[in-house]
């Protein structure tokens, strides 16, 4: 019998630990996430065996999707279906052709390369406050020969948004609950030249769209976007799959709702 691989040990250990505690809904409920995440993993390993790591659907198709996400599913990621309302939007930045692209919480690199594939011209700013996300953003902008084009850096101030005013640009924030302290044009008026594509966190703040909302009403067209899945990008070979593993690779990770805005700058008055 083969022995289980140390990855299986250790959420097997960590699945023993959970359940030795009450049988609370709450347990249950992170042993079933344990679980989730440990079959997800298989499934993307499983499509970088038979599929490889190229992204063959979606607005970043053709990227090589070679390191590890820094958080949330990486399955979606590599099949191109991660964020999937998402996709208009993506092309909506890429048939604007903006100068400057700030991903702002930019984890591996996902957006912040992939755009950068496309905007040929664009120079891209990817901020993250966290080291190991910024090496894989470094890693993963080398391997797809846009590390010419990709800044990489820790935190965005107020005043770094200054940029925005000179050249055509586009903001994407997901910072986890601090964009509404973040994306505040009084305090970076920076902000009111760019288009800005934001994740926001109601479990951190349960006011925050309303805020962001009213903050841009009057200098740009918001729309708020929700989720979607997209299962046309799941590959072939899942056809045989279980509607299981089917539904587990569409599963980016999340344990609350992230709705988005779009804010697009409204054009000037005659």
């Amino acid at each position: 019998m083969k022995k289980p691989s140390a990855f299986n040990q250790k959420v097997h250990a960590q699945l023993l630990d959970l359940l030795g505690a009450s049988p609370t809904s709450h347990q249950l409920n992170l042993a079933l996430r344990l679980l989730a995440k440990w079959r997800a993993n298989l499934i993307e390993n499983t499509h970088a065996l038979r599929s490889g790591r190229t992204i063959k659907h979606g607005p970043f198709q053709g990227m090589d999707y070679s390191v590890p996400a820094s958080e949330g599913g990486g399955a979606p990621r590599l099949m191109g279906i991660y964020e999937a309302s998402l996709a208009p939007v993506m092309d909506d930045i890429i048939a604007s052709n903006p100068s400057v692209v700030i991903d702002i919480g930019c984890a591996e690199g996902y957006y912040a390369v992939g755009l950068a594939r496309r905007l040929h011209n664009a120079t891209i700013w990817a901020r993250d406050t966290d080291a190991r996300a910024r090496q894989k953003c470094r890693n993963l902008a080398a391997r797809n020969g846009v590390a010419d084009r990709v800044e990489v850096g820790g935190t965005m101030t107020h005043a770094d948004f200054d940029i925005c005013l000179r050249h055509p640009s586009v903001v994407i924030c997901d910072i986890e609950g601090g964009e509404g302290d973040l994306l505040d044009p009084v305090a970076a008026p920076g902000l009111y030249g760019a288009d800005i594509l934001v994740e926001c966190h109601p479990n951190v703040d349960r006011d925050i769209i309303g805020k962001l909302k009213e903050r841009f009403r009057l200098s740009h067209d918001v729309v708020e976007i929700g989720r979607d899945l997209d299962v046309a990008g799941l590959p072939k070979w899942m056809d045989g799959s279980s509607d299981l593993d089917r539904l587990i690779a569409l599963w980016e990770w999340r344990s609350t709702p992230t709705p988005w805005l779009w804010m697009t700058c409204k054009p000037p008055t005659q």
